[in-house]
């Protein structure tokens, strides 16, 4: 009995412990605008961190990631409001503004 309740004990604080670890990943923030510009350029994030993207200004743009080990539309084009993405693998991405490229891009690293 006394190695059944250490069993269920262990399996208890391992699965505690698996559950809390999406409670680390960090939301970082980058502005989209006011002119044509991200802000930051560069970011360096771990994985499984999420990345909102914030429009600041009245300008239009959308954020696309065009380089890295995942690719895809990140928000279509618009004015104001926020889109996010959580980043599940490693690598260099590169995110770009379509209505502004080549000027308006940035890089963020994945570890």
């Amino acid at each position: 009995m006394k190695r059944l309740i250490a069993l269920l004990a262990a399996v208890a604080v391992a699965a505690a412990a698996f559950v809390a670890v999406p409670a680390l990943a960090a939301t970082k923030s980058v502005k989209v605008g006011p002119q044509i510009k991200f802000g930051p350029t560069k970011l360096s994030i771990k994985r499984g961190d999420t990345v909102k993207f914030v429009w600041t200004g009245k300008l239009p743009h959308n954020v696309r990631i065009s380089k890295g080990p995942q690719k895809g539309t990140i928000s279509k084009v618009k004015t104001k409001g926020t889109a996010s993405r959580r980043f599940t693998k490693a690598g260099t991405y590169t995110i770009v503004c379509d209505v502004h490229a080549p000027t308006m891009k940035m890089t963020i690293k994945v570890s």
